[in-house]
């Protein structure tokens, strides 16, 4: 596996999490990309060998850098040592509004050799300060998005969604955001199921592109505590179209209808028809976002029965119809 050097510039007064977020995930992913099929990966441990990505923190002059909280972060190097890299994590915070000279020249002169540039939270600002955002879209906290539409009118700030996305540029929300983008960006590297162990060990949901919240997919935090009831978790993704009623999953677990949604309630944290109700729709984004398939054809593999059944689920948990979802939410092509 070739490693990818991610850099995260560091400055006095940047937002702590948006440095240790993407951090922690790319740290995550190494850790996971280390450990075989077979096996857990040890979050604990002090090292590991996995070579997926190569993380450097930098500051202007390799000195520690304090965040707006008091945590202070002795860097790798300084941004002068920094050569070779694939991408970019340009955190935000106070700092970004009013940042070093000499790391608004580095990032004018460096930013375009990266593969991918991203930013956290208000370091929007940094990216705009430089000219990356300008005739993109783009977006930042939610509180600072008229400030950022307005000091930089070439902006196309949408202050919506959790990411967005335009050709190798990409810009997040408020702090937390910077781990849905990172983990979209190990996606992109590693594959779907690499970013969902990820997302696991790190107690976080495996988000894509939304306008809000409520599209995030509850997915690997829903797992069962019993083995029969995991694997008949990952029965259910496999067979969305079968008959999932309480009483036919109840008979694949042997255990009557009552106490089989009453322990899988207990350790799922929803009932079983809920459960199913989300794999289906989570399944049927997907398939939307990452397909061709016709909506009939996507209700008919998640178990919806017909369009009409799919079209309620989709306008009673996302707001929109499965037609409108795709139009926003497919990537585009490049």
């Amino acid at each position: 596996m070739a490693s990818r050097t991610v850099v995260i510039p560091v400055f006095d007064h940047f937002q702590s999490l948006d440095v240790t977020g993407p951090l922690e995930v790319f740290d995550t992913a190494n850790r996971v990309a280390g450990e075989d099929s077979t096996s857990s990966p040890d979050i604990n441990a002090a090292h590991h060998t996995a070579s997926a990505y190569n993380i450097v923190t930098a500051s202007v002059d390799g000195a520690a850098a304090r965040s707006s909280s008091g945590l202070a972060i002795v860097p790798t190097t300084s941004i002068d040592e920094v050569r070779e890299f694939d991408t970019l994590v340009v955190p935000g915070g106070a700092g970004a509004h009013a940042p070093n000279p000499e790391l608004v020249e580095w990032l004018r002169d460096n930013a375009p050799r990266a593969r991918r540039v991203a930013s956290v939270c208000t370091g929007a600002f940094l990216l705009a300060e430089v000219g990356l955002l300008t005739g993109r879209r783009a977006t930042t906290h939610w509180s600072q998005c008229a400030a950022l539409a307005e000091r930089f009118p070439g902006v196309t700030v949408e202050p919506d969604p959790i990411f967005v996305r335009d050709g190798h540029i990409a810009t997040s929300a408020g702090v937390t955001a910077g781990i849905d983008l990172s983990l979209a960006l190990v996606e992109e590297d590693l594959g779907r199921s690499m970013a969902l162990t990820t997302a696991r060990y790190l107690v976080v949901y495996l988000r894509r592109p939304g306008n809000q919240a409520q599209f995030s997919a509850h997915l690997a935090a829903q797992t069962a505590a019993r083995a029969p009831l995991r694997e008949l978790q990952h029965w259910i993704t496999g067979n969305l179209h079968a008959d999932l009623s309480v009483e036919a999953l109840a008979a694949r677990v042997q255990l009557s209808p009552r106490h089989f949604a009453r322990v899988f309630t207990a350790e799922v944290g929803v009932t079983p028809g809920r459960y199913v109700d989300q794999m289906r729709l989570e399944t049927a984004r997907r398939l939307l976002e990452d397909s061709d398939g016709g909506v009939e054809r996507t209700a008919n593999a998640c178990g919806y029965g017909t369009p009409e059944a799919m079209r309620r689920a989709f306008l009673r948990e996302l707001g929109v119809s499965p037609a409108e979802y795709r139009r926003r939410f497919r990537p585009a092509a490049h």
